[in-house]
């Protein structure tokens, strides 16, 4: 395939990806020392949660009022205790997993299905394209933290709802940004090629279309990730999201503002792993746009 678009003198990016180009893109993107440190950060932390139950000896829905509230660098509490007492390592540990898992699988599911809607819009055109994107620019004339509260309180608090939720505000800007890709790559030489030499539209789209259209649409897509995670913990800081006794870290910042007086220091913690996580995913997305030369 790649052949084929040298034959047309077509620019790097509109040749298909192989797996040199995604060896060479690995390479770059390890050059740059910012997404290294992000990675290794996100890394750490994934692995964290995943490994919880190694990693603390407390229940994360289980304390004493006894020892409610007790200051970071206490002995048994290394980052303290919350307002029921309990371990706030724990609790931050079990909470990044409902936290990640609500950020990164709404951007899965908006990337499937807003992929697969965005670039059959693209490439069939006509009125396909119309009924796709028009329907799309219906949820864009809401603000994105509008509907998905909307969307979210209609349906009630929990894990399953603010996935539903979220995907539904992701799908429209990746519909978008596939295609307006898929539509630039249909019109160019190769693809009229391929479909000169009698191959099917599924066959195209597959080997021809999705090649060249994945980079701008995963650089898009993790650039969502921070966007999902920031709005999950805020659902489930107004009510919307977990429920109590759940550790999630939106949540944990709600149960907390009791003691942002008293013990700020631990009432901070839940919004500092927030930030931390959004920002290195945010960089780490720059970072592949630069690697994958995606303007």
């Amino acid at each position: 395939m790649t052949q084929i678009a040298k034959s047309f003198d077509l620019p790097a990016e509109i040749v298909i990806l192989s797996r040199g180009y995604w060896s060479s893109v690995l390479r770059r993107l390890l050059k740059d020392k910012v997404s290294v440190a992000c990675m290794v950060v996100l890394a750490i932390i994934i692995l964290a949660t995943i490994f919880a139950p190694l990693l603390s000896l407390y229940d994360p829905a289980i304390g004493t009022v006894i020892h409610r509230l007790k200051p970071v660098g206490t002995e048994s509490y290394l980052l303290g205790t919350d307002e029921l007492g309990r371990d706030m390592v724990t609790r931050l540990l079990y909470g990044g997993r409902m936290s990640l898992l609500m950020g990164i699988l709404p951007v899965l599911f908006a990337l499937l299905i807003g992929g697969t809607l965005g670039t059959i819009a693209g490439y069939a055109g006509g009125r396909t394209n119309a009924i796709i994107m028009r329907s799309t620019d219906v949820v864009f004339a809401f603000p994105s933290v509008l509907l998905a509260v909307a969307i979210a309180g209609a349906l009630g608090a929990g894990f399953t709802n603010v996935l539903v939720a979220l995907t539904v505000v992701l799908i429209p800007p990746v519909v978008r940004i596939t295609e307006s890709a898929t539509t630039q790559v249909r019109s160019l030489d190769f693809v009229e090629a391929a479909r000169a030499s009698g191959a099917g539209s599924f066959t195209i789209i597959r080997v021809h279309i999705l090649g060249n259209i994945l980079g701008p649409v995963l650089v898009y897509s993790s650039s969502l990730l921070s966007v999902a995670i920031i709005m999950a913990a805020g659902l489930s800081f107004i009510g919307l999201g977990a429920k109590p006794p759940t550790p999630e870290w939106g949540l944990m910042l709600n149960t907390l503002r009791g003691a942002i007086y008293s013990q700020p220091l631990i009432a901070a913690l839940p919004g500092v792993l927030i930030f931390i996580v959004s920002l290195s995913f945010n960089l780490l997305s720059d970072g592949l746009r630069s690697a994958m030369d995606v303007q």
